[in-house]
C-alpha cells in the first residue's frame, strides 16, 4: 500500500442566536478554482506546518473575515476520499465559534463574492456538499464526532 501525506484543513463555523433563530455565516466562493459559486463556511483553509488547529482557525478568521479572539469548540473531524489520487484524500476539522472580536467582513474579495448570515433552517443553495453535511448535522443537533465520506466509507 502506498503511503502519502495528508494536508489537514480547518473549517470555521461562526454561529449566532439561539434555538429556531440560530444563524451561520457563509461565504460565496469565487475565483478560487474550487466550488466557485457555492456557499461555504465563513472561513477555512489548510493547517500550515507548525500550526495547531486553533492557530490555523484564528489565522484564517483574520485573513478571510478580519476577526480575532475566537471562542472555539471542536465540532467534528471528517475524512473525505475523492477519486484514486492521494490529493483527493482529505482530513478536515470543523470548529464552532459563537463569540469573537470584530465584525466579520470580506477581506479577500478576489476569493469571496458575498458574505451573509443565514438561519440554519433556511440555507442558501448550493452549499459545498461536504460542508453541508456538517451544517445539516449542526441544525439537527446530531453531528457525529467523525464523519467518513468516500467510496469505502461507512
Amino acid at each position: 500500500m502506498q503511503r502519502f501525506a495528508v494536508i489537514p484543513a480547518v473549517y470555521l463555523l461562526l454561529v449566532r442566536g439561539r434555538a429556531e433563530r440560530r444563524e451561520i455565516l457563509l461565504q460565496l466562493r469565487a475565483g478560487t478554482g474550487f466550488m466557485d459559486g457555492y456557499w461555504a463556511c465563513g472561513a477555512a483553509g489548510h493547517v500550515e506546518l507548525g500550526e495547531s488547529l486553533a492557530e490555523a482557525a484564528g489565522r484564517e478568521a483574520a485573513e478571510e473575515l478580519g476577526i480575532s479572539d475566537l471562542a472555539l469548540r471542536p465540532l467534528c473531524a471528517m475524512h473525505r476520499v475523492q477519486g484514486d489520487d492521494p490529493i483527493g484524500h482529505r482530513v478536515d476539522y470543523f470548529l464552532l465559534a459563537d463569540a469573537w472580536r470584530g465584525e466579520p467582513r470580506i477581506m479577500e474579495p478576489a476569493k469571496c463574492a458575498d458574505l451573509q448570515w443565514f438561519e440554519l433552517s433556511q440555507l442558501p443553495e448550493p452549499v459545498v456538499p461536504h460542508e453541508l453535511t456538517v451544517i445539516e448535522g449542526l441544525r439537527s443537533g446530531t453531528v457525529p464526532p467523525i464523519i467518513d465520506i468516500g467510496p469505502t466509507a461507512g
